[in-house]
């Protein structure tokens, strides 16, 4: 008997030893050996922490400093580590994060046909640290991400977004008038405008998510945000299995803050689902109609979303609902700051159409050259710079065919600021490559080059939402000041989740109403 045993532990220990090696190496070795088959460029496998030393090193040496000039091609400045592999290795290379290979993707068309098959090309699987800040409809795949996007359609329809329009404005308005306030006693002053937009964008969605004000929403606020600078202090382990066991205080206070945000946020959706239920709510914020909606739905298939999956769309509602919307607002006002003949020409339309009246919502629409504004400023400042697919199985890709298991990256900024596309201009401020519509702004290549907002079925649902708060606020900020860059200004655009100014954004306001 006592030799039974033995054998089986022995058998076992073999079995488990097999996978774990195949796990840390054998399968990645095998990665490597297709990629480079392939024509791929990269560094070597390093055993479980990959490229992740060198990542670190790069990240940390680019965060500690500004770019020397102010310049729109920031892409080696925002995304430091990509910019030195593919400065390294060319156009068709690839990075290790742990044992995990991710090979660039730069071809629009390509990057189409991938965001076209959402069941072939999946999001990685789960990561704890990262997935846990960051969920819902944004993770969630097949049968689940159907559900989920039908039960939160009806939050972001047009009609639903006439009737937030009024805490829109409330919310731009009160950031304007903060402004004024500043500008009482010379008409002009100095000011990093960066924390009022971010406050203005968190308070937009307070308002539209939750029907609170920014002060009720700002401990959600507080702990996303410290939560994203949590992960970015953890950036040397992040890909490193078990990582989430390591004892290290940054990794106690994550936990903890999930915790945290996981009970407030609860307290905040049984507070309303008790409100509709007795009538005593109305269902006017998109917490409101998505709570309805999936009452809706839960009557009609006896299954909806649960209360888990509430909290993770109450998440995504505010670190992509805001960050997006902020960074897109902030960066509007540094290059109507650099391009001061935009800025003119922006307010002389504004002025045109809302001289002695209210902003409202149909009204935007009249709002042509802003809009063009807005799009080379999402075209240079994508807010979200990176999209990642993986592969499950093997999958065909133009005339490759990938195994299970490799990542790719849909490299948004590199192919925004590509001059085979967009011309030898690709790094300067012209509004002007949009006045024919989107389709005909890149070189004959179509509108697939230009994807903000993603593409393809899981395009960002709240995009008509962030474009709306973006002209409502340019719709006042122009009426009321105009503003250039301080000499005090850093240019910074430096990714995190999104692309932050990470040194403010220092411009002087002159009160012009």
């Amino acid at each position: 008997m006592g030799k039974v045993v033995i054998a089986i532990v022995v058998t076992m220990m073999v079995r488990w030893g097999w996978k774990l090696l195949n796990w840390v190496w054998l399968k990645p070795k095998q990665l490597e050996k297709w990629l480079r088959g392939e024509g791929y460029k990269g560094n070597s496998y390093k055993l479980l922490v990959g490229d992740m030393l060198e990542l670190a090193t790069i990240m940390k040496q680019a965060k500690s400093k500004p770019m020397m000039t102010v310049t729109h091609d920031i892409t080696s400045y925002a995304l430091p580590f990509d910019h030195h592999i593919i400065s390294k290795y060319g156009e068709k290379s690839f990075v290790w994060l742990g044992i995990k290979p991710r090979m660039y993707i730069r071809d629009p068309d390509m990057i189409k046909e991938i965001l076209l098959r959402p069941d072939d090309f999946r999001k990685p699987p789960p990561e704890p640290i990262q997935d846990s800040l960051i969920r819902g409809l944004l993770i969630t795949e097949g049968h689940k991400w159907v559900k989920h996007r039908k039960i939160i359609n009806p939050a972001f329809n047009l009609q639903n977004l006439k009737i937030m329009f009024s805490a829109i404005s409330s919310s731009c308005t009160d950031m304007i008038h903060k402004w004024e306030l500043l500008t009482t006693k010379s008409g002009s002053i100095e000011v990093d405008v960066w924390p009022y937009i971010d406050t203005l964008a968190g308070d937009v969605i307070s308002r539209t998510a939750f029907g609170n004000s920014y002060e009720e929403g700002k401990k959600i606020f507080r702990i996303q945000k410290e939560q994203a600078d949590l992960i970015n202090q953890m950036l040397l382990i992040l890909h490193v299995p078990g990582r989430r066991f390591i004892p290290t205080r940054a990794n106690r206070k994550f936990n903890q803050n999930v915790n945290e945000l996981r009970s407030v946020l609860m307290a905040i959706i049984n507070k309303r689902k008790k409100a509709i239920e007795s009538g005593e709510s109305k269902c006017d914020d998109l917490l409101g109609i998505l709570l309805e909606s999936n009452l809706q739905e839960i009557k009609e298939h006896g299954v909806g979303l649960s209360m888990e999956d509430v909290i993770e769309e109450c998440k995504l509602f505010y670190i992509a609902g805001s960050e997006t919307t902020s960074n897109l607002i902030v960066w509007t006002m540094v290059c109507l700051s650099l391009h001061q003949e935009w800025q003119a020409r922006a307010r002389e339309e504004v002025l045109q159409f809302f001289r002695d009246k209210e902003l409202d919502f149909e009204g935007l629409k009249n709002l042509k050259v802003l809009t063009m504004i807005l799009n080379e400023v999402l075209r240079l400042y994508t807010p979200v710079i990176m999209m990642t697919r993986a592969t499950h199985k093997d999958t065909k890709l133009g005339n490759m065919m990938i195994p299970s298991g490799v990542h790719l990256s849909l490299a948004m900024m590199h192919v925004h600021h590509d001059p085979q596309i967009w011309g030898d201009d690709v790094n300067e401020f012209k509004p002007e490559r949009f006045s024919e519509g989107i389709v005909n702004a890149t070189k004959g290549k179509g509108s697939s080059p230009f994807f903000p907002f993603s593409n393809g079925p899981r395009v960002c649902i709240g995009q008509n939402l962030a474009m709306a708060e973006a002209k409502s606020a340019f719709g006042m900020i122009l009426r009321h000041f105009s503003f250039e860059l301080s000499p005090s200004y850093k240019h910074s655009p430096f990714a995190m989740f999104t692309l932050p100014p990470q040194f403010g954004a220092h411009l002087i306001l002159r009160n012009i109403s």
